[in-house]
């Protein structure tokens, strides 16, 4: 949801994030959210053809803020081109699906390793597990966000800006992958909060190994799964 307004001529949209949450952002920013969230919610499927002329239309902006909107979402991976082609919403394919859980389970037992050896267990990632752990049994889309809120939260446990900056470049392509495996219903929220919980343990016991054995898993079980889906698709 978004509502337009005017401040001094200059046009801004206050963008609805959440139920209860409403942020103030610039047009170009306002435009490339509501793409992005159309994106991750399968309203503008792989392959399909994100053009200036389009989003200009759609969103009633100037070419040259629809050119932006378009470039921010190539710079995080939702959005490809090619020379000479218009942009298009990134298709999920194995190779993409495989690149970037590794890349992730690289980042993240790079974390934890750290964490586990502080025993340090970020409270943003326990919270993000809890609100898991209440959904009803059974695979559940609405397990995606508090899922990467759980992972990301592992990164920024670290204390590292730039190790954050990172992992955030990852984190629209990962939540899209992440979609794909809970929009299939492969996986139970009570499993992803078992495994979850049980990477915590680890941290809390200094137990780095164990804790990157687990990730290893639960990040793989993962990836595997979206991978067969795709494959019989």
């Amino acid at each position: 949801m978004s509502d337009k307004y005017t401040d001094g001529g200059r046009i801004f949209y206050a963008v609805s994030m959440t139920e209860n949450t409403l942020t103030v952002v610039g047009i170009v920013e306002a435009t490339s959210r509501m793409l992005r969230e159309r994106i991750l919610h399968g309203t503008l499927a792989g392959g399909a053809a994100v053009t200036e002329a389009w989003v200009s239309a759609e969103f009633a902006i100037a070419r040259p803020s629809a050119k932006a909107a378009i470039e921010q979402l190539v710079a995080n991976g939702l959005l490809v081109r090619t020379a000479h082609r218009s942009a298009r919403v990134a298709a999920i394919d194995a190779t993409m699906v495989h690149d970037v859980y590794r890349t992730r389970a690289r980042l993240e037992t790079a974390a934890l390793r750290e964490l586990a050896a502080a025993a340090r267990v970020p409270a943003e990632a326990v919270a993000a597990n809890d609100e898991i752990a209440a959904m009803p049994p059974g695979a559940d889309p609405a397990t995606v966000a508090p899922d990467l809120r759980f992972h990301t939260a592992l990164i920024d446990g670290v204390g590292s800006a730039r190790l954050s900056r990172m992992y955030r470049t990852l984190a629209d392509e990962a939540r899209l992958c992440m979609a794909q495996v809970q929009d299939r219903r492969l996986v139970d929220a009570g499993v992803i909060a078992a495994q979850h919980g049980a990477i915590l343990d680890a941290v809390r016991d200094h137990d780095a190994e164990r804790a990157a054995l687990l990730l290893a898993e639960h990040l793989g079980s993962a990836e595997q799964r979206l991978v067969d889906a795709l494959s019989r698709d």
